[in-house]
């Protein structure tokens, strides 16, 4: 929702006998209209004194978010934030409780910081993580206020917030967090730039051949010399079947048969199978 920011504030109605509660030149005197909104009805007339609620005090929520500017979010976004703030004071505040200054300023302040907490990470972080950081950074600049103090160690830290070493650690890695590096962003070496994903490693296929091979060895070695000689052939001299059939004196059928059944043996073996289950159980050993 877009909330357009007034140019001037016509509709709001001073009281000069009342004296004057305001903090700031951006918090108007609106008691009245906080009365007429209590008293209400949900409809049009409530819905028209919300607005001009809204209209007068959104100034207030412009400055609380010009604060902020310079945090890497942009102003206008901030400005929207706020206003979903003072939308949230306007509709919880009890005008008998005191001023509505005093309520929306940290209203509106707190959704402000749970936008950043939650919005602007680059990557989602989990909420206890974030947590974790911001009572990290809280007491960290707590233990440097004083004049030529030392950085606070990860056990000053814990010591101070009540915290773990660990969790300590945990806050201080997602206070390095908040935003991501490129992986096109370029690293110097001397003279010789590279971006950070020359320095990545890949995937490389030849780790997976060296599972596999390790996975069906010991089901290779448990197999007749005969059956290892067929595989032999086939797999690693690239002989066809009708070849290994003449060399052995075979039909190319038998071959086949074997190769078959060698081959699902030491798959079954190889994927934790117990002996006898697999279908290449049902054939006869080899002529």
């Amino acid at each position: 929702m877009l909330i357009e920011t007034p140019t001037a504030d016509r509709s709001v109605s001073a009281r000069p006998h009342t004296p004057s509660r305001r903090s700031h030149d951006d918090a108007p005197d609106t008691d009245d209209l906080f009365h007429r909104l209590a008293s209400l009805e949900e409809g049009p007339e409530r819905d028209a004194v919300r607005d001009e609620l809204l209209r007068a005090w959104l100034p207030m929520a412009h400055r609380i978010a010009g604060k902020f500017r310079d945090r890497g979010e942009a102003v206008e976004d901030l400005r929207q934030v706020a206003a979903l703030g003072l939308l949230k004071a306007i509709d919880r505040f009890d005008p008998d409780r005191g001023a509505f200054e005093s309520y929306a300023v940290p209203t509106v302040t707190g959704e402000i910081k749970r936008h950043f907490r939650d919005r602007m990470w680059a990557l989602r972080v989990p909420r206890r993580v974030q947590e974790l950081r911001n009572k990290v950074r809280v007491g960290r600049r707590e233990l440097s206020q004083a004049p030529g103090c030392p950085e606070p160690s990860v056990a000053d830290i814990a010591a101070h917030t009540g915290l773990t070493e660990e969790e300590v650690a945990t806050g201080m890695a997602a206070l390095e967090s908040f935003s991501t590096l490129s992986l096109d962003a370029e690293l110097s070496n001397g003279d010789d730039n590279h971006s950070l994903a020359d320095t990545l490693g890949e995937h490389d296929p030849g780790f997976d051949v060296i599972v596999d091979r390790e996975a069906v060895k010991e089901g290779l070695s448990r197999l007749p010399e005969r059956e290892r000689a067929i595989l032999y052939m086939r797999f690693f001299e690239d002989m066809t079947q009708s070849r290994i059939a003449d060399r052995l004196g075979v039909s190319q059928m038998h071959v086949s048969r074997l190769i078959s059944r060698s081959c699902a043996r030491v798959r079954d073996e190889a994927l934790g199978h117990r002996p006898g289950r697999s279908t290449s159980g049902r054939h006869g050993s080899a002529a």
